[in-house]
């Protein structure tokens, strides 16, 4: 498949046709969740999915990364998971010191239910998230150009979670809420089981690629040269700024969260067949990029209010540029 990234652009909306029509062989009913873990994957940045558990988040992971071609691992995180389990391991045969990688080494690594396991291990993975390389004995190794982190959680107030620590929860480009499906959409799904599919049997996908690991890589760049007017610019900065002066929240997001908006806004502006960003883009992405930066004011949270209720708010008073 020949993908043009310089002009036309229009190449690339096929391609985002094509990808959505390849999970949905596998995911359904999930069109939001699988549209924003492909832009994060673009993006470059590491993606966080929360839903209860049966909810396809890591149905949604494992196809995503099939689809686009890269090589995969999952790690089913538990209390017991070492730091070692992710990291790798030194040890000694026949007299040499040889290198066992542990599970980031890859292009995509699905950490699976990541808040059921301890702090330790958490601030293992958060060394690679950042730094995409790990230490191991005082040794620095670089993990592959593409590292990328789909992790799903369950949502915090379920039994045997460990809230994620707000430096972890930064270092997501993006947090995407996976919900139960629509009665119709759940009938869809027993009926897939019924002609052959199982979730465990990648076999049973029937997904088709449509990129590849060098197809990806130029896509990222691609994502990276689209245009972002300094008015644009600025909006991102204003909207990242509300949360942190609204007496809403009692936590507002950092700059990196500018850098994950605008990153995030460069990507679907590529998706969507454009060589610039418009501020559609940005209010759009605004939610999934933030919701997991904020904290909302505990009264208020006892009172119903959600992190995107509270962020949808903030973003209506902004103005728009033209």
């Amino acid at each position: 498949m020949a993908l043009m990234v310089e002009a036309p652009y229009e190449s690339l909306v096929d391609l985002r046709a094509r990808a959505k029509d390849e999970i949905a062989k596998v995911v359904l009913g999930q069109e939001r969740a699988v549209e924003l873990l492909l832009v994060g994957a673009l993006a470059r940045g590491h993606v966080l999915l929360e839903g209860p558990p049966g909810s396809a988040k890591t149905l949604i992971a494992r196809a995503t990364a099939h689809m686009l071609g890269a090589s995969f691992k999952r790690i089913q995180f538990t209390p017991d998971t070492s730091p070692a389990e992710l990291t790798g391991v030194n040890t000694i045969r026949a007299g040499e010191h040889i290198f066992f990688p542990g599970a980031v080494f890859t292009n995509v690594l699905l950490a699976d239910e990541i808040n059921r396991t301890p702090p330790r291990t958490q601030a293992a993975l958060l060394e690679a998230m950042q730094e995409r390389r790990v230490t191991v004995d005082g040794t620095s190794h670089r993990l592959p150009e593409g590292f990328t982190v789909f992790a799903t959680q369950n949502p915090i107030e379920f039994e045997g979670t460990y809230p994620l620590p707000e430096a972890e929860l930064d270092r997501f480009l993006v947090k995407v809420l996976v919900g139960y499906p629509e009665q119709e959409v759940e009938q869809g799904i027993l009926h897939r089981v019924l002609a052959g599919f199982e979730a465990d049997l990648p076999a049973s996908y029937g997904i088709t690629r449509v990129a590849d690991r060098d197809v990806l890589a130029t896509l990222r760049s691609a994502c990276r040269r689209v245009r972002v007017e300094p008015s644009l610019v600025q909006y991102v900065v204003a909207v990242v700024r509300a949360t942190r002066s609204a007496p809403v929240l009692t936590l507002g997001a950092s700059p990196r969260a500018s850098v994950a908006l605008l990153k995030m806004a460069q990507a679907s502006a590529l998706l969507d067949g454009r060589s610039y960003a418009v501020p559609d883009d940005v209010k759009t992405l605004a939610p999934a990029v933030l919701r997991h930066r904020v904290s909302v004011a505990p009264e208020l949270e006892l009172e119903g209010v959600t992190p995107d209720a509270a962020l949808k708010a903030i973003i209506e008073k902004i103005d728009v540029p033209r």
